[in-house]
């Protein structure tokens, strides 16, 4: 395992990663600790629980967390484990209560984790405090733009820190008109047989595999711009492990989709009042947008439609999680998403052409899927790990490519055009080799330089 980390370290500079980092049991393990007990890590979103005792179950990491909204409009995050015996407590994916109570002696929590009692409670706990027996909550719990995240790491900077400049672009998406998004219906969820890095490094900006891939995405019309015009836009590292990628028209009178290829009407609806006229400016060019916080909180939004014989391209916009079941198996969570001013027959063309392209039985998903199986499986390969089997991380470094830098642009980060570059997967990779090697209680000091 620290061969591994310190071949991973001396090789990214030269665009080389260990193959055994997509199968090696040590290093998932020390992953869950290191990573995600670490991390800012997405739970859900606020419109998921809009009411007082509207709960969700959710995951850091492998484990279940309650995320609830209490009598007083508060949300918490709280360990779903009784403090009695450790047994589960939440016994559904969601739902509406006032008290979570374990099935095993009955102890009974409010829906801000405080212990209320259990049975024959004077008999059996008598003198004991209540007030030091509630549910465990994690140490940090934030909210951007409605996204609900926890950490479980006291010492990890606040949430907007974490983020740093991936704010402006979460901003840019999510903050396009002053009535902001909601989700669609629950999250779809499928598990698949590779590893989890594999989703969050692609939606980090790996547009090189569309046109092998997702051939037929174009064959059947389901996508409005060519391969080559899709290509045109930035590979942006925001911040330290935060990257993202834009498809983008040259000027804003350019042909083709504005905004995502959203309606004319809502269209009409985004303005300044939650972003700045350069982030505007930039949507209206905006195609496709394509993101990763670190670690496996992913964002696409792009023209999609179902039925290309009858409905045009719209805007959808999908956010999701990979989570980590395993050195060689995740768990995809997608939600959809809609803006809140949208018209009913709106969201239900989103939710709709999202299902037909980035879902579990989506074009989009269909096809990425089987190369992360694929993967994953030489990642855990006897030969990877004999033969000292490195990855190929080495478009756009100096002297590969067209990519270039870019310094002429709105946004924080360092940015490159066009997209034939893979420098946002090496920030990535970067970012999680200092976590990987940092002691709990530091963090590590990063620059994208």
């Amino acid at each position: 395992m620290e061969q591994l980390l310190e071949e991973l370290r001396q090789g990214l500079p030269r665009g080389e990663i260990p193959a055994a980092l997509f199968g090696n049991d040590e290093i998932y393990n020390l992953e869950l600790r290191k990573i995600f007990a670490r991390c800012w890590v997405f739970l859900g979103h606020d419109s998921e629980v809009p009411a007082s005792g509207d709960y969700v179950r959710r995951k850091i990491g492998e484990d279940n967390f309650i995320v609830v909204r209490d009598e007083d409009g508060e949300i918490h995050a709280l360990f779903d484990a009784c403090r009695h015996r450790g047994v589960q407590i939440c016994r559904a994916d969601s739902g509406n209560t006032e008290i979570f109570r374990c099935p095993y002696h009955g102890w009974a929590y409010d829906t801000k984790g405080n212990l209320l009692g259990a049975p024959l409670w004077k008999k059996a706990f008598g003198g004991m405090s209540k007030e030091e027996n509630g549910l465990l909550s994690v140490a940090k719990l934030a909210t951007y733009h409605g996204l609900i995240f926890a950490t479980l790491d006291p010492t990890t900077p606040p949430l907007e820190e974490y983020l740093g400049g991936m704010k402006w672009y979460l901003d840019l998406v999510f903050g396009l008109n002053k009535h902001g998004i909601e989700i669609l219906g629950p999250p779809q969820r499928f598990v698949i047989d590779a590893n989890w890095k594999s989703g969050s490094e692609n939606f980090s900006g790996d547009d090189y595999h569309l046109g092998t891939l997702h051939r037929s995405v174009w064959a059947i019309g389901a996508f409005p711009v060519s391969f080559a015009d899709n290509m045109m836009g930035y590979h942006i590292q925001a911040s330290a492990g935060h990257s993202l990628s834009f498809s983008m028209a040259p000027t804003e009178d350019d042909p083709g989709p504005k905004f995502f290829a959203y309606p004319d009407d809502l269209a009409a609806s985004f303005n300044t009042a939650r972003i700045d006229q350069e982030q505007l400016r930039v949507a209206r060019r905006s195609r496709v947008f394509v993101g990763n916080v670190f670690p496996n909180f992913s964002i696409l939004a792009a023209p999609m439609t179902d039925d290309g014989a009858h409905f045009p391209p719209t805007g959808v916009l999908t956010i999701r999680t990979w989570q980590p079941m395993g050195a060689g198996k995740f768990e995809a969570w997608n939600w959809f998403c809609a803006y809140r001013n949208m018209t009913p027959q709106q969201k239900e063309r989103v939710y709709k052409s999202g299902l037909a392209s980035f879902s579990m039985g989506g074009v989009f998903e269909m096809d990425d899927t089987e190369p992360w199986i694929l993967a994953a499986r030489t990642g855990r390969s006897v030969t990877a790990e004999v033969l000292d089997f490195k990855l190929n991380y080495k478009m756009g470094l100096p002297g590969i490519g067209i990519a270039k830098r870019t310094e002429n642009w709105a946004g924080p980060g360092i940015v490159y055009s066009p997209r034939y570059e893979e420098g946002v997967q090496r920030n990535f990779f970067r970012f999680y080799s200092e976590l990987m090697r940092a002691e709990r209680g530091t963090w590590p000091k990063f620059s994208l330089e």
